[in-house]
């Protein structure tokens, strides 16, 4: 089972959700005992629908943007006058409905939220208001929590005194905003974690790499310039794209372009040693993989699998279309090794540097695509080496 869903936050989400529909049904079914006519099903449809609306802004975190999106359906939850959403510093960063001017008693509370952590209510008399014909009868605030932290606040202003069904209800509307904060900050999290993890694979290939490269091309320069130069410029290309900022995700055809780099500087180290097959079907050419996903399969495939066997061998790369997914096989008929111990050098390959990568793409792709989406290897002594991923062709959020 993947770790995210396990995670504290991610089932937070889910059980606030469905306080969340409850919870209001029963506030607007009370508000509206008597205008009540849609059934029970329609209701709850209305519901969950309104609260579908909201998601998506509120899952880019807490922003002036994602609260104006956001509050006109929370507040069709609710059915206030009005509601309000504010940041860290009280300031309302959306409105939506009337009475407007009672902004700043929305502040002085959300100040009081702020400091406490607790849900702030205001009656009539608890307000100043120089409209005789102003609605607004209460105020309650409730915090908006991240990872323990008060990040903001939700006010509803009612034209009703507030009562404990108001109450409750603007409670969970706050859980599931918060709920979906929390998503934003695990998702946020994730992607920083994915960043780390491209850093540490550079980290991990660039040292033995480029010293063996520059080696390579300093023993050309002088038998043979023009392949010098070739090779540098090899060199030179590999190394801007594999040190490039531009996101998580590339295409298949651009990471197969960074592969013939890397086999060109190896094959001009290697010599006869290193054969290189590759087969690819050009209708998976456009399928979105994570960055450096295939290069260190191929690295492990030479470095381990044929630099330590008498007479080289051979690398083969296909990529196959399957459908729904493109399924990707880098194999070579090199050493091999026991599968066990496989497993426990990968335990600490990024200590050792040993089978570079082969951890660090197969926890890119799971985190990617699903706990179903890692690394298939297949080796054993002396029979050589297959690495099989698959790539799903579209998935949500995955994108170049």
């Amino acid at each position: 089972m993947p770790s995210w869903l396990t995670d504290p936050r991610v089932l937070a989400a889910v059980g606030v959700a469905i306080a969340l529909v409850v919870a209001v049904l029963v506030y607007r079914r009370v508000k509206r005992r008597n205008e009540f006519a849609s059934p029970l099903e329609r209701a709850t449809f209305s519901t969950l629908h309104t609260v579908s609306l909201a998601a998506p802004a509120l899952r880019e975190g807490l922003s002036e943007g994602s609260a104006q999106f956001a509050v006109p359906y929370l507040r069709t939850l609710l059915d206030t006058e009005a509601l309000s959403m504010t940041g860290s510093d009280c300031v309302p960063l959306a409105w939506d409905g009337e009475a407007e001017h009672h902004s700043l008693d929305v502040r002085q509370y959300a100040e009081k939220v702020m400091r406490t952590g607790r849900q702030q209510v205001a009656s009539r008399k608890d307000i100043e208001c120089g409209s005789q014909d102003c609605p607004v009868r209460g105020i309650v605030v409730v915090p908006l929590e991240v990872d323990g932290n008060v990040a903001g606040t939700l006010a509803a202003v009612s034209a009703d005194t507030p009562g404990p069904v108001l109450l409750r209800a603007s409670a969970e509307v706050a859980r599931y905003v918060s709920s979906q904060l929390e998503l934003a900050d695990l998702d946020e999290s994730r992607a920083r974690l994915n960043r780390a993890e491209v850093r540490a694979l550079r980290a991990q290939i660039s040292p033995h790499f480029i010293y063996n490269a520059l080696n390579t091309v300093a023993s050309f320069i002088r038998t043979d310039p023009e392949r010098a130069r070739e090779l540098l410029m090899e060199f030179a290309d590999f190394t801007r794209y594999s040190f490039r900022q531009a996101g998580e995700y590339t295409t298949l055809a651009d990471e197969l372009k960074n592969i013939d780099r890397y086999l060109a500087l190896e094959h001009a180290r290697f010599g006869a040693r290193l054969t290189v097959k590759v087969q690819v079907a050009p209708e998976v050419l456009s399928v979105v993989l994570p960055f450096l996903a295939l290069q260190p399969l191929v690295e492990n495939a030479v470095r381990h699998g044929l630099s330590g066997k008498p007479g080289g061998g051979t690398v083969t790369l296909t990529a196959e279309d399957s459908g729904a997914e493109c399924t990707i096989i880098v194999e070579d008929d090199g050493v091999g090794m026991d599968p066990k111990a496989l497993k426990e050098e990968n335990r600490d390959a990024h200590l050792s540097g040993a089978h570079v990568g082969l951890g660090n793409v197969d926890d890119r792709m799971r985190s990617a695509f699903g706990p179903d989406y890692g690394l298939v290897v297949e080796t054993e002594r002396g029979a050589g080496t297959k690495i099989i991923l698959r790539v799903p062709k579209f998935r949500a959020g995955v994108r170049v």
